[in-house]
């Protein structure tokens, strides 16, 4: 599975933990001001994006796509439709939390969104690592000091939660009452999460 690791302009405090998550042959989209990231991570862009009024364009030889800045997409949403256009199948998103509630919201949605396209998309911050849970159980170790459950794209069914602290059996789960917040792995136990209908966004908090 090919993975593109798409990183924007939102503040990475804790770049090494960050830069311990990227593998050799990801291919990496710099956004606008995504890029000034660059040094903190030590991860060289494959390709760079962005209307740059943000940032200053790069003089550089890096394959760059310049978009008008007045536009319908974001720069990571059309970083994420390049990418997927370019056969990844899999996706990293860094510094895309945080700073503007509204460009958090919406790259919240490029996850639910990557899911739905049946791909696997996984966004982190300098806290958490935040993912989209469905049928397909998930599971967290101990590792993660609590994990939530949310509900954004309508009402999630049949949501079980085994090895936690506060278990559910078949639950529903709805948008307007935040009932899956901060729950917390049993010690020495594995928990797992799935949803019958529907999906959830999966947030895991580092210790």
């Amino acid at each position: 599975m090919k993975r593109c690791v798409i990183v924007g302009g939102a503040d990475i405090n804790k770049a090494e933990r960050i830069r311990e998550m990227i593998e050799p042959g990801d291919f990496v989209i710099y956004c606008d001001c995504g890029l000034r990231h660059r040094e903190a991570l030590g991860i060289e862009p494959d390709l760079i994006i962005g209307d740059f009024d943000s940032w200053q364009k790069p003089e550089t030889d890096t394959e760059t796509i310049v978009l008008p800045v007045i536009k319908d997409d974001t720069d990571t949403v059309y970083a994420v439709k390049e990418a997927v256009k370019r056969g990844y199948d899999e996706f990293l998103l860094i510094g895309v939390f945080g700073g503007r509630l509204d460009h958090t919201l919406g790259n919240l949605s490029i996850l639910l969104n990557l899911f739905k396209q049946g791909k696997k998309a996984t966004a982190v911050d300098d806290y958490s690592i935040i993912t989209v849970v469905g049928k397909e159980p998930q599971h967290i170790g101990s590792e993660y000091a609590f994990f939530s459950l949310l509900a954004i794209d309508g009402e999630a069914k049949g949501v079980t939660i085994k090895g936690a602290k506060y278990p559910l059996e078949n639950a529903v789960i709805t948008p307007d009452f935040p009932l899956g917040v901060s729950n917390e792995v049993l010690p020495g136990k594995t928990a797992e999460v799935s949803v019958k209908e529907g999906s959830l966004i999966l947030i895991k908090d580092y210790r």
